[in-house]
């Protein structure tokens, strides 16, 4: 597992750059004796469905790496689902790392790397698991589906193409770094950008023009004001929350000279959305919190729009006594030696794609990592080696195994 996860952490692969990675997922399959499947992202087939994300970038050659692990018969187990990304966040800025972002270390017990914890380990786990297994000379009862997928970090539409092909089953588990938690809940997500046109003009006479960054600020102010409408009651679970909807302003991007007025200004964010919300909603919120920022003498003539770009995603819910739940946490407890939390989270996964479109009963769990999408990322190796054991433990009890033939 740790070989195969220094090699996956020293494949950067970034949005766009996921092919090398999903071939060494491939190769990984493979070296399981399984028939590595490709299912290829359709850009029409994507927009045309009801739960996908606007997206402006090509997909097209984008492909997930699946496979099937077959029951042995009689074939009468459950199914189950084994899900993890291989696209990676960007480690930008480099410079405050303490090591190559894409150079895989080893310190101790911890190993180093964009993508370490979020999420190549749990990857490296689920092949681990498979492997185990196979070595003990055991074959499943119940299929077992295999899945590297791309996209997880922007949309979901590598989890979502798979829906379109089929791919569903009695139960699902992403091995996204969860500390040895069970993810039962999780929010919603919108990204969208707000474009602000004012009036470039010469640095010496920056009256003669309107700055499109400056009157940004109370545009953002003004969702920071619905960011605090927003977690003002939350409902349980995220009540355990003190902040449990965040809004991120990620990239700002505005003007284009030192000594000339900015003419246009675009500002990046992410806001997050309850459960029980739904994404159309939010996008109303979002619009009307700019439209009453133009109310401000800062903004008032600046040209404002609001759009659309990558993830538009509802969140979702399983229930913590919901069978496939209450075996996992056992296989866990029996793995980490402690009952495991049922954790609502505040970020969003493939897990939603799973159940919302694909009808699989889908809960995350997966090692301890820290630093994810932060500086000097890294995941503790000894959790990725329970994480495999814990998910081993629930292929027997939710799939069955037998003697391979």
């Amino acid at each position: 597992m740790e070989r195969l996860l220094v090699e996956l952490v020293e494949a950067p692969t970034v949005l766009g750059s996921e092919a090398p990675g999903q071939a060494i997922m491939r190769r990984a399959f493979a070296g399981l004796g399984l028939e590595p499947v490709d299912v290829a992202l359709d850009p029409q087939a994507l927009r045309d469905h009801p739960g996908a994300s606007p997206f402006s970038w090509d997909v097209s050659g984008k492909q997930n790496v699946t496979a099937v692990w077959p029951p042995a018969e009689p074939a009468d187990g459950r199914s189950l689902i084994l899900n993890g990304h291989i696209d990676v966040v960007s480690p930008e800025p480099a410079v405050l790392w303490s090591r190559g972002p894409f150079a895989a270390t080893r310190d101790g017990d911890w190993l180093y790397g964009r993508g370490a914890g979020d999420m190549k380990a749990g990857l490296a786990a689920i092949v681990g698991a498979v492997g185990a297994l196979q070595r003990l000379g055991l074959a499943p009862r119940g299929r077992i589906e295999l899945q590297s997928v791309v996209e997880e970090e922007c949309t979901g539409h590598g989890a979502l193409a798979c829906v379109l092909a089929g791919r569903r089953a009695d139960a699902a588990v992403i091995t996204e770094p969860t500390g040895g938690a069970v993810w039962t809940s999780q929010v919603g997500v919108l990204w969208f950008q707000v474009r602000v046109l004012g009036r470039p003009a010469h640095a010496g006479e920056a009256r003669a023009g309107e700055n499109a960054i400056e009157a940004t600020f109370p545009v953002v102010r003004a969702l920071r004001a619905l960011e605090a409408e927003l977690n003002a009651h939350p409902p349980p679970p995220y009540d355990a929350y003190p902040n449990p909807i965040n809004l991120n302003v990620g990239i700002i991007r505005g003007g284009d000279w030192a000594s000339t007025v900015a003419g246009e200004c675009v500002t990046h964010c992410r806001l997050a959305l309850y459960p029980d919300d739904h994404v159309g909603n939010l996008r109303r919120r979002v619009e009307a919190a700019v439209a009453a920022a133009r109310a401000d003498p800062m903004v008032a003539g600046f040209d404002v729009e609001v759009r659309y770009d990558g993830f538009a995603r509802d969140g979702y819910s399983i229930a913590a006594d919901a069978p496939p739940v209450g075996a996992l946490r056992v296989a866990a407890e029996r793995a980490f030696g402690v009952a495991p939390a049922v954790v609502a989270s505040t970020a969003t996964t493939d897990a939603s794609i799973l159940q919302l479109y694909g009808g699989t009963p889908a809960m995350c769990f997966g090692p301890y990592a820290e630093s994810i999408h932060g500086v000097d990322e890294r995941v503790h190796l000894p959790s990725m080696v329970q994480t495999a054991q814990a998910l081993a433990l629930f292929i027997r009890d939710w799939c069955g195994l037998k003697p391979a033939s």
